[in-house]
């Protein structure tokens, strides 16, 4: 009955974001990032009770772990949101009909967004500051690792609320427990769409247990394709940004592609590897090419099992193929469609590539780090969706709206 109460509490508080003014938002999402700066022992104090309880080798860990210059660039995010324009309002299509009446098309909030998500307590403020602009209430469901994170971070954005005589409950983090997982999934009529950020088995869950509609975003089995025309030099920067940035990242590279033809390169390209200490589970003919000039330590002959799977840890699998087209087969078969790479100096093939890879974000030349709505110049975003309803992609302002239509007229009715 309690989390029935705040679902109802935070349906009614939706309401009341639609009578506050763009200024008065990004007021609020101001002195959000300021507040988290100025807390930031406070939250960095509940943060390291909550990484006391889990592994420090466990991969979910450095998603965890919450830092004075994390949170610092948690606050630049917040502020780049406040300095974007609102997404809501904005005419999407408009037309006047031959009877005279004038249809407009608008964005429009959804109403309340819910999140439920793991060990990544950053997710508090990011989907916080998102769902102010965009004009959503949220209900947080965060889990159990990083609960005394969430807590403190909630802390303060309510105190920021308070302070600005906004209703509190536009921002509700419910309990870790199986409850609030299932009053959540179930909250027809209080919540109006589920999005889920955490690992493939979490989205899954919540796919097949949700009764209202779920937006997929999170798993990312990312793949690099260096081409018969790779540059080696890009082609090494690139595996090792992607790989090593953030391995625990849903942008992370899990697998190298890499043409038969250039496997002499193999070295020089995973040459930067090793000051990471990257597990490399690597294909017959790749194996062959690094023994001897790979650590042996780290060098494993790749299974059936290396490929299609999220390391989200310093491990990388190489695979060889004898031609581009069964590199796009590889990444059909088990690419998540995520964020998919090619480095070749070949148009026609980065053509093809666009053309032929089925991802939410395909690279040429590039690190998949980039996948990221901050670095898209969205400010920030609630996640990566990897479908292809409604949003794909980062998902930041325009992507957390639905529409209404508009319809003026001067006594039109409808013929018989």
């Amino acid at each position: 009955m309690e989390i029935r109460n705040q679902l109802e509490l935070t349906q009614k508080a939706s309401r009341s974001l639609n009578l506050l003014s763009e200024d008065k938002i990004n007021h609020i999402l101001n002195d959000v990032a300021e507040a988290a700066v100025a807390h930031t022992e406070q939250i960095l104090q509940e943060n390291r009770k909550d990484l006391a309880r889990m592994d420090p080798s466990d991969p979910r860990y450095d998603r965890l772990k919450l830092t004075a210059r994390r949170i610092a660039d948690i606050a630049a995010d917040i502020r780049n949101v406040s300095a974007l324009p609102s997404p809501l309002g904005r005419v999407l299509k408009e037309s006047v009909r031959p009877n005279g009446m004038h249809i407009t098309k608008i964005a429009v909030p959804f109403g309340v967004i819910g999140i439920i998500y793991e060990a990544r307590p950053n997710v508090t403020f990011d989907v916080f500051s998102l769902c102010a602009k965009s004009g959503n209430a949220c209900v947080l469901k965060g889990g159990s690792d990083a609960d005394l994170s969430n807590k403190a971070i909630v802390k303060v954005i309510h105190s920021v609320l308070n302070a600005h005589a906004v209703d509190r409950n536009i921002l509700a983090l419910l309990p870790p427990g199986r409850e609030a997982t299932a009053g959540i999934l179930n909250a027809r009529g209080y919540v109006d769409v589920i999005i889920p950020r955490g690992s493939q088995g979490l989205i899954n869950y919540v796919r097949e247990n949700a009764t209202i509609p779920v937006i997929e975003t999170g798993a990312g089995i990312c793949h690099t394709y260096f081409d018969e025309w790779g540059d080696t030099a890009k082609g090494q920067a690139i595996v090792n940004n992607a790989k090593t940035r953030r391995c625990s990242v849903c942008n992370a590279l899990d697998c190298l592609i890499i043409h038969e033809s250039r496997l002499g390169d193999l070295p020089q390209i995973c040459s930067l590897l090793p000051d990471s200490r990257v597990i490399v589970y690597a294909d017959e003919k790749a194996y062959a090419a690094l023994q001897g000039k790979y650590p042996s330590n780290l060098l494993q002959p790749a299974t059936a099992e290396s490929f299609g799977t999220e390391f989200l840890d310093y491990k990388m699998a190489i695979r060889t193929v004898a031609s581009f087209e069964e590199a796009l087969e590889h990444i059909r078969i088990y690419s998540s469609k995520h964020s998919e790479a090619i480095v070749t100096e070949d148009e026609n093939r980065k053509d093809l590539f666009r053309k032929m890879v089925d991802a939410a974000a395909v690279y040429c030349n590039v690190s998949t780090a980039f996948t990221d709505g901050a670095q898209f110049g969205l400010g920030a975003e609630i996640g990566i969706s990897t479908q292809k309803l409604h949003a794909r992609g980062p998902m930041a302002l325009e992507e957390l709206t639905s529409h209404k239509w508009l319809v003026d007229g001067d006594g039109q009715i409808r013929p018989k």
